[in-house]
């Protein structure tokens, strides 16, 4: 039932894409929006549920196959969006994209990231499959286990990690790029998912924990929103 779920959110998700690039492409601003919007929905969305399924046996091969599974259909399905604030730091900064551009894209990021939660939560509670029988009772289920500094770092060094492997993979053909780039978001969710969750996307920790960011804003946007928009601005300044 999951499985069926996330293959239909990206499914829908194709469709309203190509809808917006036929009715919308006179409205190059609008059409950003929308484009950013959907696709950062579908990555929240999905992962919202992977994340229920992270003690389906055997452990952890069921949860990283799938990661891998649909980290490769996302990079697919989801050409020329970013889905991650932090991704689109770097044409504003660099003088690729305007600063009006920028802020619509983070905007329909985050837009994206809060309906992905309320869409998921209302599938929750339609309790169609056995994970879903008391995810809305966890309330912050809160991923960092270990110190503040320590999860810090950490989402800091795995921002650094996959921002310099994007850059690098640039020059590779876009059909073996997507399989790099998956494999190593799986490698780092194995390293550090039982730390901080290995997220380094602002939109998307907010999509996944918007509870913790609520009971302790403080600690969460400095580990979730500041360590990965660090982690860009440091490979901005060394390249």
């Amino acid at each position: 039932s999951s499985l069926l779920l996330m293959s239909g959110v990206v499914v829908a998700v194709g469709l309203c894409r190509r809808l917006a690039r036929r009715r919308l492409r006179s409205r190059p601003h609008l059409f950003a929006f929308v484009v950013e919007m959907f696709s950062t929905f579908q990555i929240c969305a999905c992962t919202n549920e992977l994340s229920l399924l992270g003690n389906v046996e055997p452990k952890p091969h069921t949860a990283l196959t799938l990661t891998y599974g649909f980290t490769v259909l996302h990079g697919l399905t989801l050409a020329g969006s970013t889905c991650n604030p932090c991704g689109t730091l770097q044409p504003m900064c660099g003088g690729g994209t305007s600063l009006r551009m920028g802020g619509l894209k983070i905007a329909a990021q985050f837009v994206a990231a809060v309906l992905a939660r309320v869409f998921m939560h209302f599938i929750w509670s339609l309790k169609m499959a056995e994970p879903h029988f008391g995810a809305l009772s966890q309330g912050c289920s809160s991923p960092m286990q270990t110190t503040e500094v320590q999860a810090f770092c950490i989402e800091l060094l795995f921002s650094v990690v996959f921002q310099l492997a994007v850059l690098r993979a640039e020059s590779v053909n876009p059909k073996y790029r997507v399989h790099l780039i998956a494999l190593l978001i799986t490698m780092l969710v194995y390293a550090g998912g039982n730390l901080t969750g290995a997220i380094f996307n602002p939109a998307l920790a907010f999509s996944l924990h918007a509870d913790c960011f609520y009971d302790k804003f403080l600690s969460y946007s400095l580990v979730y929103w500041m360590a990965p928009s660090l982690g860009k601005f440091l490979i901005l300044y060394v390249f």
